[in-house]
């Protein structure tokens, strides 16, 4: 029987029978149809109307009326997943693997793009998903929260990945620092007298392992650790940074920590006259598609972003059949070192470049 038919208590609160729709209407002051709004993701609710409407929802225990069937039947059938700039090849590739790994499971994903992974942008992310009836969420990137400023739904299986959150919840993330020791050490061995560095943003956790992994390899070889360039994963920050590293002669190899910066430094170099990779070598990471048919083809650490993401739905799933020993486990999905031709052995340059 519907709940949303019952009449309504007399004053708004919380009490022994389901919440209805009309009591979460009542205390947040809104029509029972933007209640129904909220509950179902729609968009056509303003910030501030949704924050009242969950508030109330929190406070009187309101579910759904698909929830309580799902209550019955012990499943949503749905994973929510919060993502952070999907315009990004790893975020948007590994949302394509948790789908995929999802639908192949008979679930369905229901997704919040965040403007920037704070602790507040991600807990509003995560309420507003719960109240979609989701059986658990997936956290792709959380990178300035910590779990004493994130409020997550209680009781809701979570699963994060790449994330400051990693040590508090169940996590999935791939093996940055095998793939960037793998990265550097090929261009040292190729002879290069020391490695330069083309980071990602100083916000990003994957960015800093690699930045950090990459100072550690060289003083493990006793090598000079030059000040790194700050890019933001863009080809176009590539693509700038590219003008200041062709006019210093003492650059003979780069690691780029993200194949879109690479590509976009690739270009530069060509329009001041510096080859690839006889005067200069480019090492990415990531490996995505586009990376095999660049000029020349780029080395670089392959990520994969399927398996990511197939591991990601694997363990909510987990979680949701009673695995709590998942709580504490942190899965590692290995990188491959791919060679191509953007690395050669080391020779000094001798040309000014082209202004």
């Amino acid at each position: 029987m519907s709940t949303e038919g019952r009449a309504a208590p007399t004053s708004p609160g919380p009490s022994t029978s389901r919440a209805s729709i009309a009591d979460v209407a009542r205390l947040a002051g809104v029509a029972p149809i933007t209640v129904s709004r909220v509950a179902n993701g729609a968009e056509s609710v303003s910030p501030a109307t949704r924050q009242r409407v969950q508030s109330a929802m929190d406070k009187l225990g309101y579910a759904p009326n698909h929830a309580a069937r799902a209550l019955r039947s012990g499943s949503f059938g749905a994973i929510g997943l919060v993502a952070h700039r999907l315009a990004r090849t790893g975020e948007s590739r590994t949302v394509e693997g948790v789908v995929e790994a999802a639908r192949a499971e008979g679930y369905t994903v229901s997704l919040v793009d965040v403007v920037a992974p704070t602790s507040d942008e991600v807990t509003a992310a995560a309420r507003r998903l719960s109240h979609q009836a989701i059986d658990g969420l997936i956290i792709i990137r959380a990178e300035t929260s910590t779990p004493a400023t994130l409020a997550l739904p209680p009781r809701l299986p979570v699963v994060v990945s790449d994330s400051s959150l990693i040590r508090r919840h169940a996590a999935v993330s791939s093996d940055q620092v095998s793939g960037t020791r793998a990265a550097v050490q090929h261009l040292l061995d190729l002879g290069h007298p020391t490695v330069h560095h083309l980071s990602g943003p100083a916000d990003s956790s994957p960015a800093q392992v690699r930045l950090e992994t990459w100072r550690e390899t060289l003083r493990a070889a006793g090598r000079t650790v030059p000040e790194p360039w700050r890019g933001d994963w863009t080809l176009q920050s590539g693509y700038e940074l590219g003008a200041r590293i062709a006019a210093d002669p003492q650059v003979t190899a780069v690691f780029c920590a993200n194949d879109e910066m690479a590509a976009g430094l690739m270009r530069s170099l060509h329009e001041h006259d510096i080859a690839v990779p006889q005067e200069l070598s480019i090492v990415g990471f990531d490996d995505i598609p586009v990376a095999e048919y660049l000029w020349p083809p780029l080395t670089t650490v392959r990520q994969d972003f399927g398996r990511i993401g197939a591991e990601l739905v694997r363990m909510v799933l987990e979680r949701l059949r009673g695995g709590d020993d998942a709580l504490a486990r942190h899965v590692v999905v290995p990188t491959t070192f791919v060679i191509r031709a953007s690395t050669a052995g080391y020779t000094p340059r001798t040309r000014a470049p082209r202004s």
